[in-house]
C-alpha cells in the first residue's frame, strides 16, 4: 500500500479545524498539502527496504574492524508523531572479504529512520540487516538521539539524550572487541 496524500491532507485540514485554527486562513492553506510532501518524505522507509543497499558487495582481504561514525539520524516518535534526531554509529568486522560502500551504512540508517519508530527498534534493525546481508564477524550499532517528545512536550528536559546500542557476533562474545569498538566510537586512542 503507497501513501494516500488526499488522505493525510484531509486528516491534517481536521487537525486544524479540531485545534481551533482555520485551515482557510492565508497562512494555513497549503499547509495540509505541505504536510502530506513531508509526510511522503519523512516516512519513505515505510515503501522500501533497506538491506537492499548492503547488496553491493565487494571483496577485499580485511578481516578488521571498520567504522563509520556521525551518521546523521532523523526519525519521527511513533508515540507522539513527532522527531527524534542525532547520530548513529556503525561498527562491523568483515568475514572473508565481504564488504560493502562506506555509503551504503548511511543508506540502511536512513531507511529505517524514516519509518514511525522507536530508537530501540531502529538501532537493532539496522544492526540485523547487516548480520544477514553481509554475515560479518560481528555488528555493532550505537544510536544517540534526542528526543523531541522530551523536549518540547511532557518533561520538557532539551538537551537530555538517549543511547542505545545493539551487538551482534563477535562484538557481543568478545570483550575486549567491544571494548575497542566503544571507545574508538567515543574518540579514545586506544
Amino acid at each position: 500500500m503507497g501513501m494516500d496524500l488526499e488522505k493525510i491532507e484531509q486528516a491534517v485540514y481536521m487537525i486544524l479545524e479540531a485545534i481551533g485554527e482555520d485551515p482557510k486562513r492565508e497562512g494555513l492553506q497549503d499547509t495540509p498539502k505541505r504536510v502530506a510532501r513531508m509526510y511522503a518524505e519523512v516516512f519513505a522507509g515505510l515503501h522500501e527496504d533497506p538491506s537492499r543497499h548492503l547488496k553491493v558487495q565487494f571483496s577485499e582481504e580485511h578481516e578488521e574492524m571498520v567504522i563509520v561514525k556521525d551518521i546523521p539520524v532523523y526519525s519521527m516518535c511513533e508515540h507522539h508523531l513527532v522527531p527524534f534526531y542525532g547520530k548513529a554509529h556503525v561498527a562491523y568486522i568483515p568475514r572473508k572479504g565481504k564488504i560493502t560502500g562506506l555509503s551504503k551504512f548511511a543508506r540502511v540508517v536512513e531507511g529505517f529512520a524514516r519509518r514511525p519508530q522507536l530508537q530501540e527498534r531502529l538501532t537493532s534493525e539496522i544492526a540485523d540487516a547487516i548480520m544477514a546481508e553481509l554475515t560479518p564477524l560481528g555488528v555493532l550499532v550505537v544510536i544517540e538521539a534526542e528526543h523531541m517528545c522530551m523536549t518540547m512536550r511532557g518533561v520538557k528536559k532539551a538537551g537530555s539524550r538517549t543511547l542505545t546500542s545493539a551487538v551482534r557476533g563477535i562484538f557481543k562474545t568478545n570483550p575486549i572487541t567491544r571494548s575497542e569498538a566503544f571507545s574508538l566510537i567515543q574518540g579514545h586512542k586506544i
